[in-house]
């Protein structure tokens, strides 16, 4: 059988005028219902005959956090909901997940929050019915919130031993004002110390965004679409839809550069990021996907910078650059780890100057159109699992709950050109819209120097 990796390999070689053509990017059949509650059940086809990715989208994280003193806490329910309900406590519910021989996991992004199942397709009605319980009964006491609370921060302590972790909490710190992206998706360090005090908060918590309308359930790959349906109405149906609207202060424009710098108390690298406010998420706007395909023509391997700095000079051991997509507008981040610590102020106008050059100059059609193909090609490739599939789709029916969203975007990408690359590059990349900052080892750190 022909992989689909290797129909859009022999598609690309006939050349970029066969994009014209092309039909949706994504090439597995939907299914889609809304129920009244506001929940969405999204099928994706799959062929992985006997085996199913069950997923539950939840659109909340580090964004919804709107309330002073209180973040992390998102991220805080990825922990407690794995706590158990009176039908399934902690133990039945581990059990009955291993007893069908699922692997299960979740994780906390600045928009959503994910769970998510892989296992054996004829265990879906069992699933149905646990992460259903879950969802509508979870249940947990001060002492058990308390104890997760603890845990949460030693997470915190234990990620702060990585310098990254210490530049780019800086990073959102410095670059945002009022907007809940000021923040990491673990949390302030004073809310999390705080946490243990706030079991009442946890329960309001909870009761606003783990209802129907926040959640979209995405099952991929070998499944009976009528009974599927059947089992979610039956286990979900009476979900009781919520209301809230969290009031999302919105980030004022940056007006003028700004910079921050993080001493390093252990022997690191210095490490360098330049970062420019960018655009939300958009199906309309050409905006993100072409700073995305700039980041890859302009930072990329084959990049005049990265040939400069990494090959020849040997001045950084990496040089990359982007945003993720974001509901509200993120930070464009270029990115590198100075190797040798005197260079760090050339590093950075190397960086700045090659900014200016990107806004002037047009990049090279040819390679415009080779990076575009490619990236097209790496995106069809990876979604080679049901779990990979169920993954890359969950991105998107965060940010729009639409399981369409991501042909839109890649028709925007087809239609990028080296004229609007570098439009984006003079509209976004100004010195008033950048934040600069630094980590460097602190003049006591002991023992020189190293890689982490």
């Amino acid at each position: 059988m022909i992989s689909i990796g290797s129909v859009l390999l022999m598609t690309l070689a006939l050349g970029a005028s066969t994009s014209q053509t092309q039909g949706p990017v994504f090439p597995y059949p939907i299914d889609v219902h809304d129920f009244d509650n506001g929940l969405k059940l999204v099928g994706v086809k799959f062929d992985s005959p006997g085996l199913a990715a069950y997923y539950s989208v939840v659109r909340v994280g580090a964004r919804q956090e709107v309330d002073k003193g209180k973040s992390g806490f998102a991220h805080f329910f990825e922990h407690m909901m794995f706590r158990g309900t009176e039908a399934y406590p902690t133990d039945a519910y581990n059990d009955a997940l291993r007893g069908i021989g699922a692997d299960s996991n979740a994780y906390t992004s600045s928009d959503r929050t994910v769970y998510h199942i892989l296992a054996s397709a004829s265990s879906l009605p069992h699933i149905v019915e646990i992460e259903a319980d879950r969802f509508q009964n979870l249940k947990y006491e001060e002492a058990e919130f308390q104890k997760e609370a603890g845990a949460v921060l030693g997470e915190y302590k234990k990620s702060a031993a990585n310098p990254f972790s210490g530049l780019f909490e800086k990073l959102q710190d410095t670059a945002y004002d009022v907007h809940p992206y000021q923040h990491t998706v673990i949390g302030f360090l004073e809310d999390i110390e705080a946490m243990p005090t706030l079991y009442d908060y946890s329960l309001e918590f909870f009761d606003r965004y783990y209802r129907p309308e926040y959640v979209t359930l995405l099952v991929v790959g070998d499944y009976e679409w009528d009974a599927l349906l059947a089992e979610v109405t039956d286990k979900y149906g009476d979900w009781q839809r919520g209301g809230y609207v969290p009031d999302i202060p919105e980030e004022p424009p940056q007006t003028a550069p700004r910079r921050g710098e993080v001493s390093w108390p252990a022997p690191t690298l210095p490490i360098l990021a330049v970062a420019y406010r960018a655009p939300a998420f958009s199906t309309d706007a050409i905006d993100m996907p072409g700073l995305d395909v700039l980041s890859q023509v302009h930072f990329g391997s084959t990049s005049p910078i990265f040939q400069d700095l990494v090959l020849e000079k040997q001045w950084v051991d990496f040089i990359q650059a982007g945003a993720t997509d974001q509901v509200d507008p993120p930070l464009f981040t270029i990115l590198t780890r100075v190797r040798q610590p005197d260079k760090l102020e050339a590093v950075e106008a190397a960086i700045l100057a090659e900014v200016e050059r990107i806004s002037n100059e047009l990049a090279d059609a040819s390679k415009l159109d080779a990076t575009k193909s490619h990236m097209k090609y790496q995106f069809l490739t990876g979604l080679d699992t049901a779990d990979a599939v169920a993954n890359t789709m969950a991105h998107y029916l965060s940010l729009t709950n639409d399981p369409r969203t991501v042909n839109r975007v890649y028709e925007l990408y087809d239609q990028v050109s080296a004229e609007d690359v570098r439009r984006l590059a003079k509209k976004y990349f100004g010195a008033s819209n950048r934040t600069v900052v630094t980590l460097t080892p602190s003049p006591d750190a002991s023992g020189g120097s190293e890689e982490e």
